[in-house]
């Protein structure tokens, strides 16, 4: 399982929380590419109802505003 910014932006806009099954319907629904369906049914799942507040939680490291550095104040 591998994700980059491009793949994670095609959960950007999804109904979260939600659960993988979900994740994967929105998938599939919206035309994400097969990367991003294959990586969410990648995800380890034990009891098949485990819910995800946001991309991080699949992702852990995608970036966040604060991986930023630059000050919004300054513009």
């Amino acid at each position: 399982m591998y994700w980059t910014l491009e793949l994670a932006s095609y959960l950007s806009d999804a109904p979260w929380p939600a659960n993988k099954d979900e994740l994967i319907d929105y998938s599939i629904r919206t035309g994400a590419p097969l990367e991003v369906v294959e990586n969410l049914q990648a995800i380890e799942d034990e009891d098949g109802n485990e819910v995800y507040e946001s991309i991080q939680e699949i992702w852990p490291d995608f970036p966040t505003q604060d991986d930023y550095l630059w000050n919004e104040e300054e513009y």
